[in-house]
């Protein structure tokens, strides 16, 4: 008799046969159908070069989803996983990382076509890998700024302030590289050199962030707290805090039909429809247009004009520190780590 989702096959992963199992399970399902487990399996398979040159020899984070995504209008249960799941096969790879607490893990390392599938065999729908890889874990190789749109703000506002920000890029002599987040925002990326710890690169963007915002003052917003930001396009500086990823290229990811963050051109940036991206249309456009990033790594940016940039916004702007991911430990310089409303409510008291 058949499973219920039905029966065990082998999946030919780049010449490593991998097992898939449950492949009709749905993982999205509405009333014009369904996405199977074997769905995302074939996604990953046809993007395969792509997706593992955005991960190979990354610390990954797979985000899971055992019972599917969205199913019948529910958005199922998910966890993160930060720590190599039990038994391993043998082509899979690994590495270990720091998170900000101290603690240790060893952590996912793609290095073949294999190790994708079984991740997702395992319900993983989205990538997230870390701005490092295995050779030093502890200096990121990848600035990545996220713009992420505020309630009032859409697309379109983040593909002026993405603009905006590559002239500035682009004006230090840095190659930088977009893609869509899979909802309203984008991801830019630049291949740096990797000799700057987290904490420093994490000042880059933070100056990189400001400056923008001191361009374009009524689009762009570096405050990390809500209340401030108002109807702006935030750039979320903390993505580059040790332990934040963002899901990588070629990921889908786990909303409503199955949107990809994609990478795109910047010369058709503006007539992009973040929409159009998804896991059953992106090979074929992948296809089509070919893969943008193809050249990412090839050329990498010194961040010390940036640096340059965080020193002349600390000692002659007075501008200092940001706020930290709330689950970090206090650090050194950072403001009060409370939303300024009840800040000024608890000093009036």
């Amino acid at each position: 008799m058949a499973r219920e989702h039905g029966d065990p096959r082998e999946v030919d992963a780049d010449g490593i046969a991998v097992r898939l199992t449950s492949p009709e399970r749905p993982m999205w399902r509405d009333s014009a159908g369904a996405i199977t487990k074997a769905d995302l399996v074939s996604y990953y398979l046809a993007v395969a070069p792509d997706l593992l040159a955005a991960l190979r020899g990354r610390p990954t984070t797979l985000q899971r989803f055992p019972d599917g995504v969205i199913i019948d209008g529910q958005r199922q249960e998910s966890f993160y996983n930060k720590h190599l799941p039990k038994s391993v096969p043998d082509f899979f790879d690994h590495v270990g990382i720091t998170f900000p607490s101290g603690r240790t893990a060893v952590q996912v390392c793609p290095t073949n076509v294999a190790t994708i599938v079984w991740a997702a065999n395992l319900g993983t729908v989205t990538f997230h890998p870390w701005p490092v890889t295995r050779e030093d874990v502890d200096r990121p190789d990848e600035l990545r700024i996220d713009l992420d749109p505020q309630e009032g703000r859409d697309f379109s506002d983040a593909v002026e302030a993405a603009h905006r920000l590559a002239e500035m890029l682009g004006a230090w002599g840095a190659e930088p590289f977009v893609k869509t987040s899979g909802g309203r925002g984008l991801h830019v990326f630049v291949a740096i050199e990797p000799r700057w710890e987290f904490l420093e690169v994490r000042h880059a963007t933070i100056a990189l962030g400001r400056a923008l915002e001191r361009q374009l003052p009524d689009l762009v917003t570096t405050a990390w707290w809500k209340e401030e930001r108002g109807s702006r396009v935030f750039v979320d500086y903390n993505q580059m805090a040790r332990d934040r990823t963002m899901a990588s290229a070629w990921s889908v990811r786990a909303r409503p039909g199955a949107p990809v963050s994609m990478p795109v051109s910047w010369e058709i940036l503006p007539e992009v429809d973040p929409a159009e991206f998804t896991l059953i249309s992106a090979p074929a456009i992948r296809v089509e247009r070919g893969n943008p990033w193809a050249s990412l790594g090839r050329t990498r940016f010194d961040i010390t004009p940036l640096l340059d940039l965080w020193r002349e916004d600390v000692e002659v702007r007075g501008l200092g520190e940001m706020p930290f991911p709330p689950d970090y430990p206090k650090m050194p310089g950072e403001p009060p780590r409370v939303q300024p409303s009840r800040r000024r409510h608890d000093t009036s008291d």
